[in-house]
């Protein structure tokens, strides 16, 4: 197998509908810190003066939260494939 589990087999419940769960793998994680420069950080801090939704940070972390989640899949991946081969 090639470690990659389609997104729609991804999930937080206990349960996947149309899915019957054999065997549990265990905790995957993805994490990743990103960070702006230094024109990135006065934008921002020019964006709260205004108020509301500061753009340039919600950008950055919905790029966080992306990198994250394909982290979780690879890791999720590996670990299949190392119980598949025990």
């Amino acid at each position: 197998m090639n470690g990659r589990i389609p997104y729609q087999n991804v999930t937080t419940a206990f349960e996947l509908d149309a899915f019957k769960i054999t065997r549990n793998l265990g905790v995957v994680r993805g994490i990743t810190v990103r960070s702006r420069s230094v024109i990135g950080n006065l934008g921002a801090a020019l964006q709260t003066l205004v108020g509301g939704n500061i753009s340039i940070l919600t950008e950055l972390c919905e790029k966080a939260r992306g990198e994250a989640f394909e982290i979780m899949i690879q890791h999720g991946g590996r670990q299949c494939d190392h119980r598949r081969a025990l």
